[in-house]
């Protein structure tokens, strides 16, 4: 079963859509505020499209297809958002014709990285 999920990530990071391979050309390497990004990366029993582990957020790109499938893709959502996940998605139209507009929202959500679990007790001290 593993391998079967790596072989169709691995189909996928071979033929990413349009929006996908733009998408990438910002998210890789670091490029966006020095988060690291995986593209076509496996979570549970799902492949989502990006993935930055250290911020746990997840950015899912949707092509019209998926006009049809809004229940399967929520209930996609609420399980990798019980996982403890933040999932961002955009139709592929909006990542090709607003570009910077989809990366101001992935920036934003990037910089809210969530506080600490366990702060100090009182508070910040020097």
């Amino acid at each position: 079963m593993k391998r079967m999920h790596v072989d169709r990530a691995r189909g996928l990071r071979r033929n990413m859509t349009d929006a996908e391979h733009l998408l990438w050309r910002y998210l890789r390497n670091r490029h966006l505020m020095g988060s690291k990004f995986r593209r076509q990366h496996e979570i549970d029993r799902y492949i989502v499209d990006f993935v930055c582990p250290e911020t746990g957020l997840i950015v899912e790109l949707d092509g019209g297809q998926h006009a049809e499938m809004l229940a399967a893709d929520a209930d996609r959502t609420h399980r990798l958002e019980a996982l403890g996940y933040r999932v961002l998605r955009f139709w592929n139209n909006d990542v090709l014709t607003n570009t910077e507009a989809v990366l101001e929202v992935i920036s934003g959500a990037v910089a809210r990285v969530a506080p600490h679990p366990s702060p100090l007790p009182g508070g910040e001290r020097e």
